[in-house]
């Protein structure tokens, strides 16, 4: 399945290295040609010649062999590769990544590399919650890098929680995915829009509303789930988001929202745009606290960007743009005419008087309506269970993408 697949792993120093060799097996078993690189600190924890058997490849931790002269370029590593996998990830070689540093083979390769760079961090439980850590993730997922979260788990230390590397078949899994993608939505960029955003008043008061992002937020999982390359642009939600098939972007206004999706939409197949942008914002936001002895008669207010309509304005005939509608009265002849008048493709129907539906609930109650006239409504389910339903329709009428 993977004949002809050049796949480059970075193996640093960390225990984790001695589950290495199973995933080299999987990826020779079907078909994939290997090429191991080491820092010299992974060498105390995996030997070069078990990795070098089983990749039937020299492995490679230097520029310079002397005992026989070659040379390795880490350019042509960089351009040979169909993907590059870092695995484990010590907290030392992440720290180096994402500050440029190139004092060995691995990461100048990393840094000519043309190829999709996935990382899987390994570390103890301490050093992975540590602000420097965290940082440094953030910093190579800006690069574009993929991160592919560690679990959580009994670690070496003794220690229980998160920074245990995922396991060898399901990077397997992962890498087997990204590279031979199926399904409707491999391989498509998507944009989704998800949470509120936040107009502010003044530097500590804002008008906002009560969406988490978690209904947008499973959309994007489960698009990334299936192979896409999904753009999520996310306003302020206490949710933690990390799939090494989402690239993230945080904002907070939406004037940001407008500028990043607007941005990123032409590059764009499908856009599905969940999030609950406020419909307005402050003229003029008070530079300092509003004090409660001064008074505030009142806010005048101006409206916000709208996101949808700026999309479907500049849609073509080869993207698919699907929107959302909360309503509270004459709800489906409402979303209807933003169906129709913001040029979407699926409309997303939401009622405020359905139980357990709308903002702040885990599950969710939805009906679809599409610019053929038809209409689906599901049942009250989980927010996971209804992004499925959801991709499952847009699916059935991806007939405009190419």
């Amino acid at each position: 399945m993977l004949s002809g697949k050049k796949i480059v792993i970075g193996i640093t120093g960390s225990i984790a290295a001695y589950k290495i060799p199973l995933l080299v097996r999987l990826l020779k078993k079907e078909g994939a040609q290997v090429q191991i690189l080491m820092t010299p600190a992974a060498h105390d924890f995996v030997t070069p010649l078990t990795l070098s058997t089983l990749s039937e490849r020299p492995v490679l931790s230097s520029f310079f062999r002397e005992e026989d002269g070659n040379w390795f370029s880490h350019v042509d590593l960089g351009l040979w590769a169909d993907l590059l996998l870092v695995a484990p990830l010590s907290a030392n070689t992440l720290a180096k990544m994402a500050t440029g540093i190139a004092d060995n083979l691995l990461l100048t390769t990393v840094l000519s590399a043309r190829c999709p760079v996935y990382f899987a961090p390994a570390m103890d439980l301490d050093m992975y919650k540590h602000p420097a850590t965290k940082h440094n993730i953030r910093t190579l997922q800006s690069f574009g890098y993929h991160f592919i979260e560690p679990d959580a788990g009994e670690l070496a230390s003794g220690l229980s929680g998160p920074g245990r590397m995922k396991e060898p078949e399901e990077l397997f899994r992962f890498i087997k995915m990204q590279l031979l993608p199926e399904g409707p939505f491999a391989g498509k960029k998507v944009l989704v829009s998800a949470g509120p955003t936040f107009e502010p008043i003044d530097p500590v008061r804002y008008i906002g509303n009560h969406s988490t992002g978690r209904m947008g937020i499973e959309i994007a999982l489960a698009l990334a789930r299936k192979g896409a390359q999904v753009e999520l642009v996310l306003g302020p939600s206490s949710i933690e988001v990390n799939h090494p098939g989402i690239r993230l972007s945080k904002v907070t206004t939406a004037d940001e929202m407008y500028n990043q999706c607007t941005r990123i939409f032409p590059d764009c197949q499908l856009a599905v745009m969940a999030a609950a942008v406020a419909d307005f914002a402050p003229v003029k936001p008070a530079e300092q606290k509003i004090k409660k002895k001064d008074g505030l008669a009142s806010i005048e207010l101006k409206p916000t960007p709208d996101i949808l309509a700026a999309l479907g304005k500049v849609k073509t005939a080869a993207q698919f743009l699907v929107g959302f509608a909360l309503e509270t009265e004459n709800e489906e002849a409402n979303s209807r005419q933003k169906l129709e008048s913001k040029n979407l493709d699926l409309i997303v129907l939401n009622s405020l008087k359905d139980k357990g539906a709308g903002f702040g609930h885990p599950t969710n109650k939805v009906s679809v309506l599409s610019r053929l006239g038809q209409r689906v409504d599901f049942p009250l389910k989980s927010k996971k269970e209804v992004a499925e339903d959801i991709l499952t329709l847009i699916a059935k009428n991806l007939s405009t993408l190419s």
